[in-house]
């Protein structure tokens, strides 16, 4: 086995004892007292609903379609012709090891609920235990609400393998490959997974004690990968060339492919989160299609009026932030909620995507800052206000909108603080263990494919 193969597997498997010993489930032994002669009580038998079942198995398809091909051909169009491959694979192998993880603690540490109680903070309300790591009593006969639970795992599995894979970004055309795999290991372990189980999880779970709606992700996926991007793009530093020479898409027509990929892709996404083929689902795929469409035309709009000209690219990425922002409010959003969330984020995003990254510095090289992390924060806080009855929403979790938006903004500062600290660790850690994330100035100059992969993605 080479150094760098021990060196993965090594990190991986510290990560798993250090699971193994610190988030072994607390049994509950509940006593309870019945009469003699009272019979016992039968449980409700859970059934399996032809058509949930059958509308979960497409949203699966269509989120994991979201990642491969369409973020693959998104960013892979992005990022410059020697380096195409390099995106291609790490989407691949994100992919594939979060898929491996996913079964071995990723789904148990995500929704066990062993420990939790409604109201106390613990280690529980972060952290679920190892009961069903390797999916231990998982089988053909198991359900979850109306579908089976394979089914189930199976669709939570595609938002783990989508968010990290949206971290790689950031740090595209200048990160290790081995650097990119550490990496995203420690963070998905340390703030994709506890982000998780706090919103989604269910009682006791922090988030979702405090009344936070979430419905498809705001906080777990999009601000938790937005500010592992911006973390890891500054520590690793500006692309050669960057802010002195232009650094421009090397395939557009793939670019817009993998945008439209995404935008068809989301409907599973978000409608899919309602976990059943019901009025719920319905009009989350209403406000999805509203608010992409409308963050689009803003985009293209303001583009045009600040450059003279509507680039694909731009309305591209404004219909990513679209998708983005309503991504956590598509299911309490009624449409004129839908219409204001695509306004803002196709606004906001703009700026921050063009202008903030330039007054700041950095090097976002595909904007995932500005994109996901900026469109998952105003999504998160306008879903306070839009699930409100008076703006056409489904209903507020909290007594007021202004209780709503408070809880909102402490879920997306808490999301900010826990996946920048664990950004910062992880990306020490992998650097460590690869002796620095960055390729060397050579390796850049010549583009990732050639040197990480030993292939060309066009050849002559």
């Amino acid at each position: 086995m080479s150094m760098k193969k021990k060196t993965l597997f090594g990190a991986l498997s510290s990560v798993l004892f250090v699971l193994a010993v610190t988030l072994l489930p607390v049994e509950t032994l509940i006593a309870q007292d019945a009469a003699a002669e009272s019979p016992p009580a039968v449980a409700e038998e859970a059934v399996i609903d032809s058509g949930d079942t059958a509308w979960m198995i497409t949203a699966t398809a269509l989120v994991l379609f979201m990642t491969l091909p369409g973020l693959s051909l998104f960013y892979g169009g992005l990022v410059r012709g020697r380096n195409v491959l390099s995106i291609l694979v790490q989407c691949f192998a994100i992919a594939s090891l979060m898929t491996i993880l996913w079964v071995i603690y990723g789904y148990s540490v995500a929704f066990d609920t062993t420990g939790m109680v409604k109201g106390t903070t613990n280690l529980n309300s972060f952290f679920g235990g190892l009961k069903s790591a390797f999916l231990s009593g998982v089988n053909s006969e198991s359900v979850s609400g109306s579908i089976p639970e394979g089914v189930w795992i199976t669709f939570q599995m595609t938002f783990a393998i989508i968010t990290p894979a949206l971290i790689v970004g950031a740090f595209a055309e200048r990160m290790k490959f081995l650097s990119v795999m550490i990496f995203c290991t420690i963070w998905f372990t340390f703030s994709y997974l506890p982000i998780c189980h706090t919103a989604w999880a269910g009682d006791g779970g922090l988030f979702w004690d405090w009344g936070v709606l979430d419905f498809a992700g705001g906080t777990v996926v999009h601000i938790n990968a937005g500010i592992a991007g911006l973390v890891t793009c500054i520590m690793l530093g500006k692309r050669k060339g960057y802010g002195s020479k232009a650094i421009s898409p090397h395939n557009v027509p793939l670019v817009v492919v993998g945008a439209s990929m995404l935008w068809v892709g989301w409907f599973g996404f978000n409608a899919g989160s309602a976990a059943a083929a019901n009025g719920s689902a319905g009009m989350a795929l209403l406000v999805t299609q509203i608010a992409t469409a409308t963050a689009a035309f803003t985009w293209m709009v303001v583009e045009w009026m600040k450059t003279g000209k509507p680039t694909a690219v731009g309305i591209a990425t404004g219909a990513v932030a679209g998708l983005v922002a309503i991504t956590p409010a598509s299911g309490t959003a009624g449409p004129m909620g839908a219409l204001l969330i695509g306004l803002a984020s196709g606004v906001v995003c703009y700026f921050c995507a063009t202008s903030l990254k330039k007054a700041m510095g950095y090097d976002d090289s595909l904007d995932v800052f500005g994109v996901h992390g900026i469109g998952g924060i105003v999504g998160a806080i306008l879903t306070g206000v839009c699930a409100a009855e008076s703006m056409g929403g489904a209903g507020m979790e909290l007594d007021s909108m202004g209780d709503q938006v408070f809880a909102q903004i402490k879920s997306v500062i808490v999301t900010i603080v826990w996946s920048g600290v664990v950004s910062f660790i992880a990306f020490k850690i992998a650097g460590l263990l690869t002796g620095g994330c960055r390729v060397d100035d050579d390796e850049e100059d010549q583009g990732l494919d050639l040197n990480s992969h030993g292939e060309a993605g066009y050849n002559s």
